[in-house]
């Protein structure tokens, strides 16, 4: 017997708008400095001297990285005094980043 194929109802599937967008989000992913500060951050709050220090960087370079990750939505800010601390927006950043490392190990093994 044939089968034929399965059709997918347009409701369930993403407009283009949609698609764009979560390409844009991804995108924001594919940068190694990116990651380091989003890992980092997944510990919990951290200074912007702090991430720079730990990740051997200019300030100023950690800051650029900073803003588009917050434009994207994937950390936010306070300021305290001088300083700005920054985290991950929610748990759902979290989770991409485990998801991230579950199968990066997988595909290892």
């Amino acid at each position: 017997m044939d089968k034929q194929p399965q059709r997918i109802s347009s409701e369930a599937f993403p407009t283009d708008e949609e698609v764009s967008e979560i390409a844009d989000f991804f995108k924001v992913f594919g940068d190694a400095t990116r990651l380091k500060i989003l890992f980092l951050l997944e510990a919990g709050e951290l200074p912007v001297n702090s991430i720079a220090d730990t990740l051997g960087m200019q300030q100023s370079t950690i800051s650029q990285q900073l803003k588009l990750l917050r434009v994207s939505r994937l950390v936010r800010h306070r300021k305290a005094g001088r300083s700005i601390y920054y985290s991950l927006n929610d748990d759902h950043i979290a989770r991409i980043l485990s998801l991230g490392i579950e199968h990066n190990s997988e595909t290892l093994i």
